[in-house]
């Protein structure tokens, strides 16, 4: 930046920060009159604040953000901050410091502060606009769980909607499922999708907890990991073999059904085996927050509890990464999927979309994932039948349809971003053979069969 647009941008600032005190003084002399100055202070704050996100977006850092406001975060992140130093500020300067100098400290502490958190801000949107980024991959889970989710799986295959599914190899469809997979002209990505919370039993693993949490705080309990990894372990060798036999891969690539596998006791297992059963790739859930999203879909969001799995899994992702790249094993980049959950439609399913759109990725193998749910209406009985209790909730829903629909009918075609690969868009055509290797391997399987 040159001196004379640095001058102009410190000019705007000074302006808006003038009219953001403004907003605050007065809203402040305002309610002073009816309510305590300890309430009123933080309501005439959150004006200012106000003042400041809308200013500084539209006027001071217009050349980044293009004319349009901050994303929301930057608000709240602004005013959180400004609220904790203005009250901790007092407590930390105490007595014995100079009143010149506590003053100083007190006024332009919230300036620096505020003028680090807009500037972050302005490069954030100046990297949303101008990231053209990669589609990120469409993935559904649960295939083999049952015909009605089988059949949409297929439909959208067939309509060049997917470009990959997890295969639940104990599932009450799964032999049907991959054979009409075979049958593909050219089948997606397939991944083996580790299931250890429901599905059929096993005496060998009857002391395995049925539940994420319950496995989750057997991984930080020493006795209870001894007692349960060799359990882990047998599961994951019957599915691991399991999917071998219907699918002929050699290497696997792996995810979990409700993300199981990046449990601390379970992922140990996994790496574990990733030399000997060729585990070359593993599912991790780093999900940026999407922006634009309307204030009722994020509410929605911490009502129905995607925040909170999002935030566990976030937790768990970190922890997953850095073993993953010890032990060797490719991984996703971004993902989407968590906070919404079988809720991947509309609003939701275009933020996620746009968000991971402009991930950047180091290689085809770190492409972002967006995951989805869906089914047919009806055809689920066989779930509760084999013991898949939950999926058969989850799969009675009608969103499972709506999610379905809204895959179908999703199409974005802004200047940077589109909905499948084409000239506009700088992808290798075999960008998803090279992550998923599987879908080359089920082709070569299915030619042999003919000769055979």
């Amino acid at each position: 930046m040159n001196k004379t647009r640095l001058l102009q941008r410190l000019g705007r600032y000074g302006a808006v920060g003038i009219i953001a005190a403004a907003v605050h003084a007065g809203i402040l002399l305002l309610l002073s009159q009816w309510i305590s100055l300890s309430l009123a202070n933080p309501v005439a704050f959150l004006a200012a604040s106000l003042a400041g996100y809308v200013g500084h977006a539209l006027v001071t850092f217009r050349e980044d953000t293009g004319g349009k406001h901050f994303a929301r975060r930057w608000l709240v992140l602004q005013y959180a901050v400004n609220l904790s130093v203005c009250a901790l500020l007092p407590l930390i300067l105490g007595p014995w410091v100079h009143p010149m100098l506590r003053t100083v400290v007190l006024v332009f502490t919230p300036t620096v502060l505020n003028a680090l958190i807009w500037s972050r801000a302005a490069q954030f949107s100046a990297r949303q606009r101008t990231q053209a980024g990669t589609p990120p991959l469409l993935h559904a889970d649960d295939l083999g769980l049952g015909a009605g989710v089988d059949h949409a799986i297929f439909d959208l295959v067939q309509s060049g909607r997917l470009d990959g599914a997890s295969l639940l190899v104990n599932g009450p469809t799964a032999k049907t499922a991959i054979d009409t997979w075979r049958q593909l002209p050219h089948p997606p990505a397939l991944c083996l999708h580790l299931c250890l919370t429901e599905g059929p039993g096993d005496s060998t693993t009857a002391d395995l907890p049925t539940s994420f949490g319950r496995l989750l705080l057997a991984s930080w309990l020493p006795w209870q990991r001894r007692r349960l990894k060799p359990q882990i372990r047998r599961s994951l060798r019957q599915q691991i073999g399991r999917y071998k036999q219907l699918t002929g891969a050699n290497e696997i690539h792996l995810d979990g059904h409700q993300h199981v596998h990046l449990i601390p006791i379970v992922l140990d297992t996994v790496l574990g085996l990733a030399q000997t059963e060729q585990v070359t790739w593993i599912r991790t859930t780093a999900e940026p927050l999407p922006t634009d999203l309307p204030l009722k879909l994020w509410w929605a969001c911490v009502r129905q509890g995607g925040f909170l799995k999002w935030f566990v899994l976030q937790c768990l992702t970190k922890l997953a990464k850095p073993k993953i790249r010890a032990a060797n094993v490719g991984t996703n980049g971004s993902f989407a999927g968590v906070l919404f959950t079988g809720r991947m439609t509309g609003k939701a399913l275009e933020c996620c979309w746009h968000t991971n759109h402009r991930q950047q990725t180091s290689g085809t193998r770190s492409r972002a994932m967006l995951l989805i749910h869906p089914a047919q209406p009806g055809n689920i009985d066989a779930m509760q039948e084999q013991q898949f209790t939950e999926s058969f909730v989850f799969f009675s829903s009608p969103q499972r349809q709506h999610e379905w629909q809204a895959i179908k009918d999703l199409s974005i075609n802004t200047p940077h971003e589109i909905m499948r690969p084409s000239l506009d868009v700088d992808i290798n055509p075999t960008d998803v053979f090279t992550q998923y290797p599987n879908a080359n391997q089920l082709n070569s399987t299915k030619e042999q069969d003919r000769h055979n």
